[in-house]
């Protein structure tokens, strides 16, 4: 298998992993019935950074972006390779974001089969929704769009300065412990107002499952809203990439 061929199979066991952890802990924590019922936003937020730990172990030979914002943050930054040595070019990116995005529908699909019997019991379309997606606290999409920026933008300049002490083109390499940690810290700092997705194809993927599987009395999978949590991480991760080579150096 060729670089690249690596790096798609990488990229989508990796974001599934990703995806299958970080839904995983919400419907824990969401469905009624669950063991982990009523654990809690804390509760959420490690099981996602720990599920992002578990991703970046497993895409280790892709560099582990599992994140389009990541690549597009390492795209604007001037990267010249992605991880395992694959030059950066449209080939390679659309190959990054294009795994993201079936690993995150794969990964959201497996939870459905793992909670089958909650989702069916679930009264409120919204906790199921909520599984999948995000949705924001105060529905305002200016300032959830701004809320996203943020939150992606401090993962992507972080993951970014990791990566300079690093000299490496991925999360992979920075050890995944840092990163994990990183997500944790925005969670609980800045995922208050919108559940901070801060990764396009951790939204929208699961958002896709969602909409295609059929669960029961799920409702709407909120189409109004989830250009938010694809945008806002876009942004985020493309200025904090063009930020990077100019305040990293300064910074260090």
């Amino acid at each position: 298998m060729d670089n690249l061929g690596v790096v798609f199979m990488s990229e989508v066991v990796g974001t599934a992993i990703l995806v299958l952890l970080g839904c995983g802990v919400v419907a824990n924590v969401a469905l009624a019935k669950n063991k982990g019922f009523g654990g809690g936003f804390l509760m959420v937020t490690i099981g996602w950074g720990l599920a992002v730990y578990a991703g970046v172990i497993a895409a280790y030979n892709s560099g582990a972006h599992l994140n389009p914002a990541v690549t597009l943050g390492l795209v604007a930054s001037g990267a010249e390779e992605f991880g395992s040595g694959v030059p950066v070019n449209l080939v390679s990116i659309l190959t990054y974001i294009g795994a993201q995005m079936i690993g995150a529908i794969l990964g959201a699909v497996v939870v459905w089969l793992a909670y089958k019997p909650h989702f069916d019991l679930e009264p409120d379309a919204a906790n199921k929704l909520g599984v999948f997606s995000t949705g924001p606290a105060i529905r305002s999409y200016g300032w959830n769009l701004v809320t996203e920026i943020i939150g992606t933008f401090v993962l992507v300049f972080v993951v970014i300065g990791f990566g300079r002490n690093g000299e490496a083109g991925g999360l992979a390499a920075l050890g995944a412990l840092p990163v994990a940690l990183l997500v944790i810290a925005i969670g609980a700092s800045l995922g208050g107002p919108t559940g901070y997705a801060i990764n396009p194809a951790r939204d929208l993927g699961p958002r896709i499952a969602h909409f295609i599987l059929p669960i029961k009395g799920k409702g709407s999978s909120d189409w109004s809203y989830s250009w938010v949590p694809v945008l806002g991480p876009i942004i985020g991760g493309v200025v904090a990439g063009a930020s990077s080579g100019v305040l990293l150096p300064i910074l260090g």
